[in-house]
């Protein structure tokens, strides 16, 4: 069946669809993009054939693209009725989800944990309806039946919906999966192929810590939320940043509203030491059992002791109506964030410039008893000076620029270290991060935690859906 159907076009703004050439060499709407002219307007229908253009056959998806720019208000299209049986990308997802030309939707939304740029995606049916987005950012996923590109709009954004890669496509891009076996096809600019053919080739971990190794980040289902409070805060950041300061600033502030946890160890108490006052103090087998339960949250050994924080002590904080300030390890935060039960909020400490994190790293001693020479070259170089300076100036002199030029020296890389480490832990879980605070200041970072918090009260919030449903 043929029919004449006239659509509306509004400049140079793409119409929302794209198109496939068929094992018949016809030119097949593949998709219908929501949002879209042609959805809107709902006079085309996923499958059919395009054959002339304003009276002008068109045989190929650059003539089709060709003739529609040069049509202004409106695009008068030759439309005949595809075949059912036929083996195209338009037929597979109709027979998917398709009713009456429209997809079935299924609407979630989703936190981009990457950045995407269609003009830059090879593999994109047609760069044109592509929606770009950055890390962060909230998408509304309104149509994913496509197993490689899903359609989607940006929360707070203009309402333009656009095609982005699925979790499946991008999971095979970023995985290097061989061409041999990738079985997605790009047929033409408008077009798309799917074989029925697949090889998914992701993971081949032999334990669950190569899969943490391995895991690829790429979206993370949300729902908003109405304001609450959160049952823990966790600082993260590198060593040297101040986020124990400002850990223990916090608590302090207000007792009653905010709580630590004491660490469990297995070390025998000292002299004077008393059991709940600055440790937990555990038998060794013990603690290695409840280890082997996973009921701690981190631990780790030294000089032959272990430690770790264990996660009734963060629950006992819980009950007691306050929140839960950890200073953790970011390794811990993948059990935080994907239990519904700490509904943990992650603020990352970052590195200042050099010179602010030089006047932390003073302030705070940080590193005294890791770096002895750096210390004991300062010692040194104190006594020189107190040397006959008749007797030995030229020796002393030089001896001292030289141990303050190698304390210089170890500072410097210290420093480096603690910058280079910020920046890498921050990329690294950047997904459970829900604020970034450069610690230039401590009272002005103090303020923007207790501005950070006052806003969960106050703003809704979007949180992974596994702490609600």
């Amino acid at each position: 069946m043929i029919r004449m159907v006239g659509i509306r076009k509004k400049g140079n703004d793409p119409l929302g669809l794209t198109i496939q050439v068929n094992e018949n060499g016809n030119l097949v709407i593949a998709r219908i993009i929501e949002g879209g002219m042609i959805e809107k307007q709902s006079l085309l229908h996923v499958g059919d054939v395009i054959l002339e253009v304003n009276g002008i056959p068109v045989k190929s998806p650059e003539e089709l693209q060709s003739e529609i720019l040069k049509c202004k208000d409106s695009v008068n299209l030759k439309v005949g009725q595809g075949s059912p049986t036929s083996e195209t990308h338009a037929a597979l997802v109709a027979a998917n989800g398709y009713k009456n030309g429209t997809m079935k939707r299924s609407t979630c939304f989703m936190r981009a944990l990457f950045e995407y740029d269609p003009q830059e995606d090879t593999l994109l049916p047609c760069r044109e309806i592509g929606l770009a987005f950055e890390r962060g950012d909230i998408l509304q996923v309104v149509d994913q039946r496509d197993p490689n590109w899903w359609q989607a709009r940006r929360v707070g954004g203009d309402g333009t919906t656009g095609l982005i890669p699925s979790i499946e496509l991008e999971e095979r891009r970023k995985a290097y999966v061989p061409p041999e076996a990738d079985f997605v096809h790009k047929i033409s600019i408008c077009g798309a192929r799917i074989s029925k053919k697949k090889k998914k080739i992701i993971y081949k971990s032999k334990s669950n810590g190569d899969f943490d190794k391995a895991d690829l980040l790429l979206y993370e289902e949300v729902t908003r939320m109405p304001p609450f409070k959160r049952k823990t805060l966790c600082f993260i950041g590198a060593q040297g940043v101040g986020k124990r300061t400002l850990k223990n600033r916090l608590i302090n502030s207000d007792p009653d509203k905010f709580g630590g946890v004491m660490p469990h160890t297995s070390r025998p108490p000292r002299v004077l030491e008393e059991n709940g006052q600055t440790y937990w103090f555990v038998d060794r087998s013990t603690m290695e059992e409840d280890i082997r339960n996973n009921k701690f949250l981190e631990y780790g050994e030294h000089n032959g002791h272990l430690y770790g924080t264990h996660l009734d002590s963060i629950r006992d904080v819980i009950k007691q109506g306050k929140m839960c300030i950890l200073d953790c390890s970011p390794l811990a935060l993948k059990i935080l964030h994907n239990s519904s039960e700490f509904l943990p909020y992650v603020i990352f400490i970052a590195a200042p410039g050099m010179e602010q994190l030089k006047t932390l790293y003073d302030a705070s001693n940080i590193g005294r008893s890791t770096n002895s020479l750096r210390y004991s070259s300062r010692n040194l170089s104190s006594r020189n000076l107190s040397f006959d300076r008749q007797a030995s100036i030229r020796y002393s002199s030089r001896r001292a620029r030289t141990l303050e030029s190698l304390a210089s020296l170890y500072e410097e890389e210290d420093l480096r270290r603690s910058l280079e480490e910020s920046a890498s832990m921050q990329r690294t879980y950047d997904k459970y991060i829900d604020r970034v605070i450069v610690n230039n200041d401590f009272d002005v970072s103090f303020r923007q935690i207790i501005e950070a918090l006052d806003a969960l009260t106050t703003e809704h919030q979007w949180v992974p859906v596994n702490w609600i449903y």
